[in-house]
């Protein structure tokens, strides 16, 4: 990983683009333009900040979240590849796949007609990854920051097989209070209830949270609106090729075990992750890639 005076020669954008590094000894990519403010860890291909100019941030971040080598960071938008959850067959590999825990390196920045900024990394390959995932295949992630950020998780397979991916966007999002909030979008779908062993149910109205909730949303397409009247917002996720929903808070027993939520980090937090999981893994053959892309923004919340 190149340090970040190398970084900022070759990308740094000035007024806009600034990589640092930090003590847990990987660097950081800091943008900030008129729309407002982001943050991205080289490790891990990870938005750790989204904050818009009005200054309530979007993303949650624990305030115990460990940032070191090698480490998953407990908040922003870790990327789940290329697999979700546990391996279906090496349990000793890492839940959630490889990619959130590995190095990568910036591509491309550039600094767009109508203000906004985007900033392109790819997943650096190595040989504990392909003892993993021994397909060859390439991983980018493009962030655009604007009246709405947007991200791109791009997956191509360079390899002569077919390959079957399982990914999520597992996005962190800050809420006054999730005992309060309201997710919608997911009315009607079925799901798998992994609080209640992975149970097929249907979902009836909006999702509410008065305890541990861990579903995977499958066949879902529309956007999911977070409601939230304590914060007077609504964040909107639009999402192309993901068919799956994941909906996450851990609750408080479970936070405990966890250890890096931060005390009752769960009441101002929730997961509405983009993925495909479960029925809904991605078939990519050879030579083509497979594009995940979602579109966070906000909106009034009368």
């Amino acid at each position: 990983m190149k340090n970040a005076a190398v970084l900022n020669e070759r990308f740094g954008i000035a007024g806009q683009v600034n990589f640092k590094e930090i003590p847990g000894g990987f660097a950081i990519a800091e943008i900030v333009n008129d729309y407002g403010t982001a943050s991205i860890a080289l490790q891990g291909g990870h938005v750790m900040d989204w904050t818009p100019r009005d200054g309530q941030a979007v993303l949650w971040m624990s305030r115990t979240a460990v940032l070191a080598q090698g480490k998953s960071i407990r908040g922003g938008v870790p990327v789940c590849w290329p697999w979700f959850g546990p391996h279906e067959v090496n349990t000793a590999f890492p839940a959630h796949g490889f990619a959130r825990t590995s190095p990568w390196e910036v591509v491309a920045s550039r600094s767009m007609a109508g203000g906004e900024t985007r900033l392109v990394l790819r997943l650096v390959q190595n040989a504990a990854q392909g003892a993993q995932w021994p397909y060859p295949s390439q991983l980018e992630i493009g962030v655009t920051l604007g009246p709405a950020l947007a991200i791109d998780l791009i997956t191509r397979n360079n390899s002569d097989k077919v390959i079957v991916i399982g990914e999520a966007l597992h996005t962190y999002f800050v809420v006054a209070d999730v005992r309060r909030i309201l997710v919608q979008g997911l009315e009607g779908c079925c799901y798998l209830d992994k609080v209640d062993g992975g149970r097929r149910k249907r979902q009836a109205g909006p999702v509410r949270f008065n305890g541990e909730i861990d579903r995977v949303y499958l066949d879902t397409l529309a956007d999911c609106l977070i409601d939230d009247p304590v914060l007077r917002r609504r964040i909107r996720i639009a999402k192309l090729g993901s068919h799956s929903t994941v909906v996450w808070n851990p609750w408080h027993e479970k936070a405990i075990k966890i250890g890096d939520l931060g005390e009752n980090g769960y009441l101002n937090m929730v997961c509405v992750e983009s993925a495909n999981a479960a029925d809904n893994l991605v078939i990519v053959t050879s030579g083509q890639e497979h594009r995940l892309s979602v579109v966070y923004s906000l909106e009034n919340l009368a």
